[in-house]
């Protein structure tokens, strides 16, 4: 963290004395930018090469860096307006749209302005992410014999094993085809399962991603609600005979939003009336590896108490890693495995070889499991210092679930509250949430937000952002401080 604030501190002095040097004029050596600026070498290369990619700076192997020529007159705009008419002409007609809402999972991607407390993350902080041990693991990987080879079509055998060890139970490495990520492996799964114009269950709510992958794919998402034990099996059975859908996209392990445990007693009862509806049960077991301090042990995956085929599993390393470390698995038995493995080749070739071997450096360094230990540590506190926020500046928000793994919370919000309205109130307070009506597939039963505790660099962070949001309760219409 504080190289990368040191670079873009130096790239942003060199900038702003770019306009003493003419055109083609040379700029001070490495060497003399590192004794006056007190920085590494490290630091003056990558400020450097930040200014040559804005095309501000020439670098010359041996020569130097140089002030770049003028550059050229911008091209006038073309006339882009007769895509209006292609994109839309028998769009009506379409059975997989076209046009695809991101807006959902723009929400938990997009960074937020400086100042902003980042309470609608989806990832772990830089702080918390493993970023030494995965430096150490891919330069390990960029050594290994064939490392930029082509990989195998369905992964490296060795990272398929260690993702099949993971799942448990009669689970094959010949099971497993390695991934670029959970969304990309959602996405292959559903495409092999449904076709255009089905319906597909999902649970109510659920990760706003996983409906604009229904959406894109021309699916029509039919809810399920979830409670404290997740998906209600009664429910569930009627949406299957009331629908003829064939797919139920789940997350039995810290659901998101509500971070909800499918129970002992549901997991046969799920797994049974799917068998019997002759679908397929899409796992996605996302946050697995984030379980927090107090949790528990922790039940197995559906997939390894599947001996008929019925789910198709999905894992990632990424909500533990980094949101660019890319690296997942999707797992199934039977002939559903094939047409997974058709649809990946298509869509994407393989996962990059470097990558893959980078992972299976990652798990099988002994920092991996010290890594493991010390985010499910921060995890609890992190929880319980959000909790005891919440409690002492807005206990009007109902906290139904208190999660033991995972990375947010799931708040009620009283009768009444808009939250869009909220959530606006909160950005201007300077905290960034997430509303809670992306998380619907139909008409949502009442207002809630999610608050994420993991993208943030810490307790103190969080107790200030929950003091902005309470701020911004008070600016709602109709509440006051003296309300509260």
């Amino acid at each position: 963290m504080q190289e990368r604030s040191s670079v873009t501190e130096l790239a942003n002095r060199l900038r702003s004395e770019l306009d003493r040097y003419s055109p083609g004029g040379k700029l001070p050596s490495s060497r003399a930018l590192v004794e006056r600026f007190r920085v590494s070498p490290v630091t003056v290369s990558r400020a450097l090469a930040q200014l040559a990619a804005e095309g501000l700076v020439v670098t010359r192997p041996g020569a130097g860096a140089f002030r770049a020529g003028p550059r050229a007159a911008a091209t006038p705009a073309g006339d882009t307006s007769w895509q209006e008419v292609a994109l839309s002409a028998g769009g009506a007609a379409d059975l997989v749209p076209r046009s695809v809402d991101a807006s959902g999972v723009l929400v938990s991607l997009a960074a937020p302005s400086p100042g902003v407390v980042e309470f609608n993350g989806g990832y772990l902080h830089p702080s918390l992410q493993p970023e030494r041990a995965m430096a150490a693991a891919l330069s390990r990987a960029g050594r290994r014999p064939g490392a930029w080879g082509r990989p195998p079509m369905e992964g490296l055998p060795d990272l398929r094993e260690w993702f099949a060890r993971g799942i448990g139970g009669a689970v094959t490495a010949a099971e497993v085809l390695v991934t670029a990520g959970g969304q990309a492996a959602l996405t292959t799964a559903l495409r092999a399962l449904a076709p255009p114009g089905a319906p597909v269950l999902v649970e109510s709510p659920t990760y706003p991603g996983m409906l604009a992958i229904c959406r894109a794919a021309g699916l029509r998402p039919v809810p399920v609600p979830v409670d404290a034990d997740g998906v209600k099996p009664a429910l569930l059975a009627d949406a299957f005979r009331a629908s003829g859908a064939r797919v139920l996209v789940c997350q039995p392990l810290f659901q998101n939003p509500t971070g909800a445990v499918l129970s002992a007693e549901r997991r046969p009862e799920v797994l049974r009336i799917a068998r019997e509806a002759g679908a397929f049960v899409v796992e996605d077991d996302f946050v697995r590896r984030l379980v927090h301090e107090d949790s528990g042990p922790l039940p197995r995956p559906l997939a390894a108490d599947d001996p008929d085929g019925v789910v198709v599993h999905v894992g990632s390393l990424t909500k533990a890693t980094s949101p660019s470390f890319r690296v997942s698995a999707l797992a199934a038995r039977g002939p559903v495995l094939e047409r997974l493995r058709a649809i990946q080749v298509v869509d994407t070739f393989f996962v990059p070889r470097p990558l893959q071997e980078a992972a299976l450096e990652l798990v099988g360094s002994p920092a991996w499991p010290r890594h493991l230990r010390a985010v499910s540590a921060q995890l609890r506190a992190r929880r319980d210092a959000m909790t005891a926020a919440l409690r002492l500046h807005l206990p009007e928000l109902a906290l139904p679930h208190i999660p033991s793994g995972g990375y947010h919370l799931w708040l009620r919000l009283p009768d009444g509250t808009d939250d869009a309205a909220l959530t606006a109130a909160a950005l201007r307070a300077g905290v960034a949430i997430t509303p809670g009506r992306p998380y619907f597939s139909a008409e949502p039963p009442a207002a809630h937000i999610r608050l994420s505790f993991a993208a943030v660099a810490g307790t103190g962070e969080i107790a200030e952002g929950v003091r902005r949001l309470r701020t911004a309760c008070d600016e709602l219409p109709g509440r006051s401080p003296a309300s509260r």
